[in-house]
């Protein structure tokens, strides 16, 4: 439980710095302007983050390949950051393969191109 509230807590400040940004910059930027804007945010709010972080992927033990995560912050939330007219199944699904990959709990998939940021909060059932 302890683990969830402190989940919950960044997860907050996440999501309230990616409203600011959205709030200041609009819709209508490409994901990297966002992601560097969210990374200003979060340096302000002395977050602890990572942009692009390559994570290794395996198949048996073996290394097979990598995959870039837009953002992992505090060592513990991965945030995949978006500019489409909606969040589809295929975006929860990449997300899902990220925390696999990290062996992370929570991550976040951030839309910023509609009117409203548009927020999905996904767990890896695999971790306890």
């Amino acid at each position: 439980m302890i683990q969830n509230l402190e989940f919950k807590e960044l997860t907050e400040k996440i999501i309230g710095s990616a409203i600011n940004v959205h709030k200041e910059l609009g819709s209508g930027f490409n994901e990297r302007i966002y992601e560097l804007a969210l990374a200003e945010e979060l340096k302000q709010n002395k977050i602890r983050f990572e942009c692009q972080k390559a994570v290794d992927v395996y198949y048996r033990q073996r290394k097979i390949g990598y995959q870039k995560l837009d953002m992992l912050i505090e060592n513990t939330v991965v945030v995949e950051l978006k500019t489409v007219d909606h969040l589809e199944n295929v975006y929860l699904s990449q997300m899902i393969s990220y925390l696999k990959a990290t062996k992370k709990k929570i991550g976040l998939v951030l839309n910023f191109a509609t009117p409203t940021l548009e927020i999905k909060r996904v767990i890896n059932s695999e971790i306890r």
